[in-house]
């Protein structure tokens, strides 16, 4: 410990710079683990008792909606299911505006990682310049120096060098964070998209339609609010 210590002091004062952005990255990384482990550990099982409910109730659909509404599939879902009677083109309209307000979301720490991934390099450069300029100002070039002081110039470089490594490594972790989010978002953008077409086809098919074409009587109880006169409003 009392070495790498000492390695973090020879690095010289931007290494403290560099310390807080690999806190933030971690504190960031940590956070986002805690969102999509909730996110993706329990989502299928809510969209697949959402489906199964819509299919007979609306009512109980947007139940088990509100109820898983702290996760963004619960309130992408819950959306278009707390409207009233409405066409599916407002169905459809409710869930995409609902998507793209969770996407942003998700999106939460993207620009930092971003802004790490390129100003540690930069810091660690500065670091590494700084220290060489200081190596190179205490050698006595002109004096004849000994082999002593030269071992003393290539230990002052080597220790420039550090803040190099340490910026580049702050950076690899950050952009390793940032490459498995966008990964995991994009993959979130294709399966809202599957599963908002699902439930708009299950609107459509087992409630809109059958509600302008049959009498109310022939309809499911919990479909006799559609009727064609309330559709048509």
């Amino acid at each position: 410990m009392t070495r790498l210590y000492d390695l973090f002091l020879s690095g010289g004062p931007v290494m403290w710079p560099l310390l807080a952005l690999s806190v933030l990255t971690l504190t960031n990384a940590l956070d986002r683990t805690w969102f999509w482990v909730r996110l993706l550990s329990q989502e299928d099982k809510i969209v697949s008792d959402v489906l199964d409910a819509a299919r007979y109730d609306l009512v109980k659909a947007q139940e088990i909606a509100e109820f898983a509404a702290f996760l963004p599939i619960g309130r992408f879902l819950l959306a278009p299911l707390q409207l009233k009677q409405p066409p599916p083109e407002t169905f459809r309209l409710a869930m995409e505006a609902a998507a793209d307000k969770e996407f942003v979301k998700m999106r939460k720490g993207d620009k930092f990682l971003e802004t790490v991934v390129a100003v540690a390099p930069l810091l660690g450069l500065l670091g590494t310049v700084t220290g060489l300029i200081t190596t190179f100002n205490n050698l006595d070039i002109g004096g004849g120096g000994t082999s002593a002081e030269a071992s003393q110039a290539a230990a002052g470089i080597g220790e420039a060098l550090i803040t190099t490594a340490a910026g580049m490594m702050v950076a690899i972790v950050a952009l390793l964070v940032f490459r498995t989010l966008v990964t995991l978002q994009s993959r979130q953008v294709d399966y809202f998209s599957e599963v908002g077409s699902e439930l708009e086809l299950v609107y459509r098919q087992v409630w809109y339609e059958p509600a302008l074409e049959a009498p109310t009587a022939s309809l499911p109880p919990a479909a006799s609010r559609f009727t064609p006169e309330s559709l048509r409003q």
